[in-house]
C-alpha cells in the first residue's frame, strides 16, 4: 500500500502498477502516469490529461502529488553555464549544473558521446573513431564547397550566411571552425580548439550522408543549438552535501546532510531539462553524477534513478558517467548492474601518502585496493575507465607525480581527465600553472594514456568541478596561473 504522502516522481513501473491496481483502474493507466510524469513533465496530477478526470481527482484526494523540486535561484556564467539552486520539501537544497557545450569530460571514453567530445577537445592523439568523425567533417566541407548547403541554419549557424566555405575548404570564423579549431583542411583534429560553438560529428555524418531533413538537426536551429542538443551536459547531485571530505573541494565544507531519494535525483534532471526546453531522447544530453555528494554512498537510490532516467526519461546509459571517490565494495557491485553509466574514479594523487592527505577515504581503501577493483571492472566493448585527477599547484602536479600515475595505470584500459583546481573560499590550495598542466599531460600521453584537460565551466559563478557549496553571494574567482 502506497502512503498517502507518496509522490509520483520516483516511482518505477512496478510501483506505479501497484498504485493503479489499488485504485481499481486498468493496467494501462500506469503507462499513462509514467508518460505524464517523466516525458510530459506535468506539474500536477490534474495536468496528466490522458487520465480521466475522476481518476485525477481521486489521486489528488489521496494526497498524491508529482513531487517536483523547486528551482530557487539560477546563476548564469559568462560561458553560458547555469548553476541551479534546487530546493526540496524539507527545506534542504542541492545544486545542479547545466553546461551547454559540456566540459570535455567524456572525451576518449570509448562511446559516441566520447567521440564527439574528443573531436572537439583536440588535446590528445585522437582515437580511430574520433578520427573518423573528423574525416567525415572534412568530407562535409568538401561537399559544401561543391554544392553550398542552404538548409536548416540561421544566419550565424553551421557555415556562413551564404552556406559556403572558404577557399581552404574550411569554415570561416563566423561559422563553424577556423584554422585553429577542431578540424583542419585535411579533415584532421586541430592542435587548438576554442571551447565555443562546434557541430557534433553525429550531425556531420548525417549531413555528409545527405540528411538535410532535420532528422539530425532541429529545423531553423542555430549552430549553438546544434551543439546544445548533442553535447550539453547536466551535472547531477546525489546527496545534500558530502561526507568524503576531499581537502580541495568546497562541497566537503558542508558535510553531509542526507541522501537524495531516487525521485529527487531524477527530479533535478527533469527540472533542468524543462527549464532548458530540452526533450530526450530526441535531444541528446549527457549526464555526469559529479555534483554534490558521493553517489556510491547513496547507491540504491542512485541506481534506481539511473534506471528511471534510462527507461522513462529517455537518456541513454552510454551518455551517463558516475564519479566515485573510491568506494571499493560498490565498484564491484556497480560492475554487475544490467543498466549502468560509465565509471569515473577520482584519483587525485600518485601515491598513498599524498592521497591520504588529500582524500582521507584512502585510509580505508588505499590505491592497491582501489586499482585492483578498477582492473577487475567489466568494461564494455571500446569502453575505458576514466580517472579524474585534480591538479593542485606544487602539490601533486609535478612530472614525478605524472610518472607515478603512469605506473599506477600501466596496462589498464583507461583514460585520464586532468582538472586544474577550481578555486574557492576556504580551500588551502591553488590552481596550477598552465605549463605544469601541459607538462603533466605530456608525460601521460607519451606513455600511451589518453589524457584530456577538462575545460572549467562556470568558474565565475562557483559552478565548476569542486565548487558546489550552495553559494549565493558571488565573489570574483581567482584567475588561474599562467607560469
Amino acid at each position: 500500500m502506497l502512503k498517502r504522502s507518496e509522490t509520483l516522481l520516483g516511482l518505477d513501473r512496478a510501483e506505479c502498477a501497484v498504485l493503479v491496481d489499488e485504485a481499481g483502474e486498468p493496467a494501462y493507466r500506469a503507462q499513462q502516469i509514467m508518460e505524464g510524469v517523466y516525458r510530459q513533465r506535468a506539474e500536477s496530477v490534474e495536468e496528466i490529461s490522458t487520465l480521466p478526470l475522476p481518476l485525477r481527482r481521486k489521486l489528488s484526494e489521496q494526497g498524491l502529488s508529482i513531487g517536483w523540486p523547486v528551482v530557487e535561484k539560477k546563476f548564469v556564467s559568462q560561458d553560458g553555464t547555469v548553476r541551479y539552486l534546487i530546493a526540496f520539501a524539507d527545506g534542504q537544497s542541492i545544486e545542479t549544473v547545466w553546461m551547454p557545450s559540456g566540459d570535455g569530460g567524456e572525451a576518449g571514453d570509448g562511446t559516441e558521446a566520447g567521440d564527439s567530445e574528443e573531436l572537439f577537445a583536440g588535446n590528445s592523439v585522437p582515437s580511430p573513431s574520433a578520427a573518423k568523425a573528423a574525416a567525415d567533417f572534412g568530407a562535409l566541407t568538401a561537399r559544401l564547397k561543391a554544392a553550398p548547403f542552404q538548409g536548416n541554419i540561421e544566419d550565424r549557424g553551421g557555415v556562413n550566411v551564404r552556406g559556403e566555405v572558404n577557399d581552404q575548404g574550411e569554415v570561416n570564423d563566423q561559422g563553424e571552425v577556423n584554422d585553429q579549431g577542431g578540424v583542419n583542411d585535411q579533415g584532421e583534429v586541430g592542435e587548438q580548439v576554442e571551447d565555443d560553438d562546434r557541430i557534433s560529428p553525429q550531425s556531420v555524418r548525417a549531413l555528409a550522408a545527405g540528411d538535410e531533413s532535420g532528422a539530425a538537426l532541429k529545423r531553423g536551429a542555430t549552430q549553438n543549438q546544434w551543439v546544445q542538443y548533442q553535447r550539453a551536459t547536466i551535472c547531477v547531485s546525489s546527496q545534500v552535501g558530502c561526507a568524503v571530505d576531499c581537502q580541495f573541494c568546497l562541497t566537503a565544507l558542508l558535510g553531509v546532510k542526507r541522501n537524495l531519494s531516487a525521485g529527487e535525483i531524477v527530479g533535478q534532471v527533469c527540472a533542468v531539462l524543462k527549464d532548458q526546453k530540452v526533450a530526450p531522447p530526441q535531444d541528446r544530453i549527457n549526464l555526469v553524477f559529479m555534483g554534490m555528494g558521493e553517489p556510491f554512498l547513496n547507491y540504491d537510490n542512485f541506481i534506481k534513478a539511473v534506471r528511471l532516467l534510462v527507461e522513462e526519461v529517455g537518456i541513454a546509459e552510454s551518455r551517463m558517467t558516475v564519479s566515485t571517490a573510491g568506494i571499493v565494495p560498490r565498484i564491484h557491485d556497480f560492475g554487475l548492474e544490467a543498466i549502468r553509466p560509465k565509471l569515473a574514479i577520482s584519483l587525485n594523487a600518485s601515491n598513498d601518502e599524498l592521497r591520504e592527505r588529500l582524500m582521507p577515504l584512502n585510509r580505508k581503501w588505499n590505491l592497491e585496493k582501489l586499482l585492483a577493483a578498477a582492473r577487475d571492472f567489466p568494461l564494455r566493448n571500446r569502453e575505458r575507465i576514466t580517472f579524474e585527477y585534480v591538479l593542485l599547484r606544487e602539490v601533486n602536479d609535478s612530472r614525478q607525480n605524472a610518472a607515478e600515475v603512469v605506473e599506477l595505470l600501466r596496462g589498464m584500459r583507461a583514460k585520464v581527465n586532468l582538472i586544474a583546481l577550481n578555486p574557492g573560499p576556504g580551500i588551502d590550495f591553488q590552481t596550477p600553472a598552465e605549463d605544469r598542466v601541459a607538462a603533466f599531460q605530456k608525460v601521460l600521453v607519451k606513455a600511451g594514456i589518453p589524457t584530456f584537460v577538462r575545460r572549467p565551466r562556470g568558474r565565475d559563478i562557483y559552478a565548476a568541478c569542486g565548487q558546489l557549496k550552495r553559494t549565493v553571494e558571488i565573489l570574483p574567482a581567482e584567475a588561474p596561473a599562467t607560469t
